[in-house]
């Protein structure tokens, strides 16, 4: 049967594709996003607080998988109530918080079994706040909404839509076999391809690439902020999907994905050494204008650009004076500056967040001091 966007795709070819993946091109491209990948894991183990980096990571990349669906919100309001999302007035905020919820729900998931088609379902199920299941009624397509044009139409049928999830979460554990970058590669496009859920998939699908390299050991933690490299090159990503559907184009998909990967590693190491950086230079100041000798004052600063006089209170067990005289403090030194909100104050590390905001270019090769 030849493909049709605008017909149900019920013949979707199950996996592995019939197809050679791993061609010469693809498996050098391998190498590149592995050794990124282990020089990430590099730099993050020598973090002394890597909370700062598990903190705001998950965040960013929430934010950036979220725009792709066209849910905008503030990196500013991610933050302020990263530690209360009830708080958040603005639906688009309180989604996009719910895309690290569900991120970190589904960590937990897999420390206790395998990552399935139930993970994917129970990880939805967060990221739209209520629950889902597999679609049960046609009429699903991707295109133009005013206009009814299909650029691409998922499978209708439920049987066949759980029939295609078998073979994706079987084609995610069979034995030996190709690299694991690119099975996460395959099954990223199969997950989309599939739809499975009247909303959602897009975010979800996102939040299954960084638990397949979790479960595959390839990163410790959610610190790749793939979602960016997605949102900066959008065009290319849903050109590709397409093409794979279309013409079977299944090495340039690839090797997008693995060139995503090797990128977004190599530029968060940039990231990391930039925060060390700038962490040194806050704790001398940190030293110089308070009596805080430990590493508390300077933890509270950096695991959450945002903090409050509480905060620092029941962190480093001093005073809500002591604490007041700390934070103003580092006002006057321009280390922080501080809003009110409603009621109370709220400290921001500027310096902190426009770091954690500024893209970075990753190197052309691997950084020669690891």
């Amino acid at each position: 049967m030849t493909w049709q966007p605008a017909d149900p795709y019920d013949e979707l070819p199950e996996l592995p594709p019939k197809v050679e993946l791993e061609t010469k091109q693809v498996l050098k491209a391998v190498i590149e996003a592995r050794t990124a990948l282990a020089t990430l894991g590099q730099a993050a183990r020598r973090m002394t607080n890597p909370t700062v980096l598990i903190n705001s990571i998950p965040l960013l990349e929430a934010q950036a998988s979220s725009e792709i669906e066209n849910i905008v919100t503030t990196a500013d309001d991610l933050f302020r109530f990263a530690h209360d999302e009830l708080a958040a007035t603005n639906p688009a905020t309180k989604e996009t918080l719910k895309y690290r919820t569900a991120l970190f729900a589904g960590i937990r998931l897999i420390e206790t079994r395998p990552l399935s088609s139930k993970t994917a379902v129970q990880v939805c199920t967060i990221v739209k706040g209520h629950e889902m299941d597999v679609r049960k009624l046609p009429g699903m397509f991707i295109g133009n909404p005013a206009t009814r044009a299909a650029i691409y139409t998922p499978p209708s049928s439920e049987n066949v839509i759980r029939d295609k999830l078998d073979n994706w979460e079987s084609f995610l554990h069979q034995p030996g076999g190709l690299d694991p970058l690119v099975v996460m590669a395959v099954a990223h496009y199969q997950f989309e391809a599939i739809h499975p859920f009247e909303d959602g998939n897009g975010r979800t699908g996102r939040i299954m690439n960084i638990l397949m390299l979790m479960s595959a050991g390839l990163i410790d933690q959610p610190i790749l902020y793939l979602s960016r490299y997605i949102i900066q090159q959008k065009d290319d990503y849903y050109r590709l999907l397409l093409e794979v559907t279309r013409d079977g184009n299944w090495e340039e998909w690839i090797l997008f994905v693995l060139e995503g990967i090797r990128t977004t590693a190599l530029s968060t190491v940039v990231k990391i050494d930039q925060i060390q950086d700038l962490q040194n230079e806050t704790l001398s100041t940190i030293r110089e204008v308070t009596s805080a000798a430990n590493a508390d004052l300077l933890a509270v600063l950096f695991e959450q650009p945002y903090c409050r006089i509480s905060n620092v209170v029941s962190r480093c067990g001093v005073s809500r004076p002591t604490a007041t005289n700390w934070l103003n403090a580092l006002v006057r030194e321009r280390v922080l500056i501080d809003i009110k909100a409603g009621r109370e104050r709220i400290f921001i590390n500027s310096k902190f967040f426009n770091l954690l905001m500024r893209p970075e270019i990753a190197p052309e090769t691997e950084p020669t001091f690891f």
